[in-house]
């Protein structure tokens, strides 16, 4: 948006949030309803989280069923285009959960993601990602999976990443 973007400086530093939830049976799933620019998250049929998210303005986000292939604490993101003042350059995104399916493959690099840039959480604002307040998003990355394994967690076949569902149609803003 042809704005330099400091991070915070405790985004660099180690702050691994602890559990909040403990021991709990039941399968996890995060829905995100672009309509209301929601996340909601349950494990079984108890609602765990909902928070206010901003998906897709200068670029669609994908809807479907998605699963988590990757965890990064933090990574740098950069994209858009200088031309039409959409370019970005993003240092230490917190808390960065990727997800892909078959028709959208893990290079296209959708991910849910804290956003310490904008504060207009529940309004169309990204470039495709879903973007979260940074306390909200933490507390999703810790409770999804896999389980969160130092900076970076892969899924695997015994270890696969918590189910996405994304849907709806997002708000004309």
């Amino acid at each position: 948006m042809g704005k330099k973007v400091n991070p915070p400086k405790y985004l660099a530093q180690d702050q691994t949030v602890a559990p909040v939830l403990g021991d709990s049976t039941g399968t996890k799933h995060i829905f995100v309803n672009l309509a209301t620019q929601t996340l909601t998250a349950y494990q079984g049929d108890k609602e765990v989280f909902n928070f206010p998210v901003s998906t897709g303005k200068w670029g669609p986000t994908p809807t479907g069923d998605f699963h988590i292939w990757v965890k990064l604490r933090y990574t740098r993101m950069t994209g858009g285009d200088e031309s039409d003042g959409t370019f970005y350059d993003l240092p230490n995104v917190p808390y960065v959960m990727f997800f892909s399916n078959d028709e959208v493959p893990a290079s296209r690099g959708y991910s849910i993601h804290g956003a310490y840039w904008h504060n207009n959480f529940g309004h169309i604002m990204s470039h495709g990602c879903v973007n979260m307040r940074v306390e909200d998003v933490a507390k999703v990355y810790e409770w999804a999976d896999p389980p969160t394994q130092g900076d970076v967690t892969h899924a695997t076949e015994d270890n696969p990443g918590t189910l996405i569902t994304i849907f709806g149609t997002p708000p004309s803003e």
